[in-house]
């Protein structure tokens, strides 16, 4: 473990009631070590959050070099997710805002050097949705970029004032049409896209995000769908269309839970051209 990186869920260094971080100067408990009510009463004011880890990337979930927190929990059970470490909120590490702020403001330089910011992901974000506020607008008045990851499910609970603390969403669109939406991730689309045009109808910049998964998502008809919704978002300056990828087969496994696409194969640059050309048929910036 490194002073840049939160120790990821299963550390066991982490299941004392409070331990500092070697050199980060944080102070950090597992949720699960809190009692109950304090547990809920933090998180409830946001004056701390479930935090899975968090590191510094560049040119991935947003502009320049970023620092990427990573949320614990998340409502969708999406079936390629390569993250499913972060689907339980109970399980992520109780940080308190003014730390993590704290954390933040020691990469301004970098931030500044290279149009890069914070960036919010998970799990989802949403989910959390006064802690993440409390951070994007500490990271706003220390003039820092902000971003968030989200999947737009839980769009409802960014209010109109959070909204106005984020100069990026990230939105996932995991596929257009209801039914195969619902088999994705267990979830309803509507939210989502009630999010994206209340986005669009408040100029808010979005990228898109569009996995394609052979035997899943990959059908025309479904890649056609998700890019007529997408045109339709004035605000959205670029989309990315990604190939499906076994990075978090091992962790579906040392969980134990039922990993449905052990066998699917990697999408060929054929294929994620021929998608990512419907995608500029409409028009679209894409990557």
């Amino acid at each position: 473990m490194t002073a840049d990186t939160i120790a990821p869920v299963g550390d066991n260094s982490f299941r004392s009631p409070i331990r500092r971080l070697h050199g980060a100067g944080l102070d950090g408990v597992t949720t699960e070590d809190l009692p109950r009510g304090a547990r809920l009463e933090a998180m409830h004011t946001g004056t701390a959050g479930s935090i899975h880890s968090w590191e510094l990337v560049t040119a991935v979930d947003g502009p320049g070099t970023r620092m990427t927190v990573f949320f614990a929990g998340c409502p969708l059970r999406c079936q390629y997710c390569h993250n499913p470490d972060t689907f339980f909120m109970a399980r992520g590490q109780l940080v308190a805002v003014d730390d993590m702020l704290g954390r933040i403001g020691r990469y301004r330089g970098v931030f500044r050097a290279t149009g890069g910011g914070l960036t919010l992901s998970g799990g989802e974000v949403l989910m959390q949705a006064s802690f993440a506020a409390n951070l994007l607008r500490g990271a706003r008045t220390m003039g820092v970029h902000t971003c968030i990851d989200t999947s737009g499910f839980l769009g409802a609970a960014c209010t109109d004032e959070m909204l106005d603390d984020i100069d990026l969403v990230l939105l996932d669109v995991k596929s257009g049409d209801p039914d195969l939406y619902k088999e994705v991730t267990g979830r309803a689309l509507a939210p989502t896209l009630a999010f994206g045009d209340r986005l669009a109808a408040k100029g808010t910049e979005a990228w898109i995000r569009f996995v394609d998964v052979p035997g899943l998502t990959d059908d025309p008809a479904n890649v056609a769908k998700v890019a007529d919704i997408v045109a339709g978002w004035p605000n959205v300056t670029r989309t990315e269309v990604l190939g499906f990828h076994q990075m978090g087969r091992d962790k579906w496994h040392d969980l134990g839970l039922d990993y449905r696409l052990e066998n699917t194969p990697t999408p060929s640059k054929d294929e994620l051209e021929a998608a990512r050309a419907t995608f500029r048929e409409r028009g679209l910036k894409v990557f």
